[in-house]
């Protein structure tokens, strides 16, 4: 086998990534039906369509919706990325200080590293709307840009760390899905100001 069909071979196998772009509407990604979409997009290009592709999102109760765990839209596991390393057995792990995300393995559909504290531009936030075990926050302040609809100066999205590094040692700062707010709103602007550029996480649920 070519080193080419090697590698597509490995993406095909790919069940995990970091979108290598948003839709460039800050955190509007068309609620978690856009999201989605734009995840089983990037893995066709990649090699690895013919899943059933998840955007890591939650969502909060709102107008009688009920809340939405980004654990639990991303199928069992086990997951790997497009170089064909394992990232977390399953939903436990993934959760847990066990898991294998770092800036080395969570790489884009294309098996690309993605900008992390340090680089410029940084662009280590990562959108989720979740709490650390990956369940939703409850109805109230919004923590997901309006269920991920909103793109201008209201609103806030919960981001994570792609590469477990903040300003310190604390778990949230390390933390790859539950870190800090965006700030200044929901815009494309807003998330850069952070270290952001409005990328999900991508699993494949089966």
């Amino acid at each position: 086998m070519s080193l080419g069909g090697a590698a597509s071979a490995q993406e095909s196998a790919m069940t995990f990534f970091v979108a290598s772009a948003g839709p460039g509407k800050g955190a509007d990604l068309g609620g978690l039906e856009g999201a989605d979409k734009l995840c089983l997009t990037l893995a066709e290009k990649a090699g690895a369509g013919g899943k059933t592709w998840r955007a890591y999102l939650s969502t909060q109760e709102a107008g009688g919706v009920a809340a939405v765990n980004a654990r639990d839209r991303i199928g069992p596991g086990p997951w790997q990325n497009a170089k064909g390393v394992v990232v977390a057995k399953d939903v436990a792990e993934l959760h847990s200080a066990g898991n294998h995300l770092t800036k080395e393995t969570a790489l884009t559909e294309t098996g690309a590293m993605v900008n992390g504290r340090g680089d410029k531009p940084n662009t280590h936030d990562i959108l989720t709307g979740s709490q650390p075990d990956g369940t939703a926050f409850p109805a109230g302040d919004d923590k997901t840009c309006g269920n991920w609809t909103k793109s201008g100066e209201e609103g806030a999205a919960m981001v994570g760390h792609h590469d477990r590094k903040g300003l310190d040692e604390s778990d949230a700062a390390k933390s790859w899905n539950s870190s800090h707010l965006s700030r200044g709103g929901c815009s494309q602007t807003a998330l850069q100001g952070t270290g952001g550029a409005g990328l999900i996480y991508c699993f494949a649920a089966k």
